[in-house]
């Protein structure tokens, strides 16, 4: 069986990588990713702004989740953060499909991912150290 302990830094190192990844999606390109996975075929310099600040917002999350992965005594408050992150995303999200319409696809995606992220983080902070 694999300790609590590992899987807590395993997770947070999961959850890093994987908010990397997203962020990158976001604002390395934003013009394309908002014409090709938003449908919005030119991005306007405020929406482009949007994306870049939330790129970086999600890279300094990200950050503290790898750090708290290797310094025990930042794990729980991270994985707090992990668990609360994708909770308020996915009620802002369920509000915006009941205000304004269904989403695009990759963000139904988002919405699902962060529905089974949420209560996973949760379990994993649970976890005794």
């Amino acid at each position: 069986m694999i300790a609590p302990v590992h899987i807590k830094k395993w997770f947070l190192i999961a959850s890093a990588l994987t908010i990397f990844g997203v962020a990158s999606l976001y604002g390395i390109a934003p013009y394309g990713f908002a014409e090709k996975h938003l449908g919005i075929a030119a991005a306007h310099p405020n929406l482009v702004h949007i994306l870049r600040a939330m790129m970086f917002m999600y890279f300094g999350f990200g950050l503290f989740w790898l750090y708290a992965a290797f310094r025990p005594e930042y794990r729980n408050p991270a994985l707090l953060t992990v668990m609360l992150f994708p909770a308020g995303l996915v009620i802002g999200r369920i509000v915006s499909w009941f205000a304004d319409g269904q989403p695009s696809p990759l963000l139904f995606f988002y919405l699902v991912t962060e529905l089974i992220q949420a209560p996973l983080a949760w379990w994993v902070f649970r976890l005794p150290d």
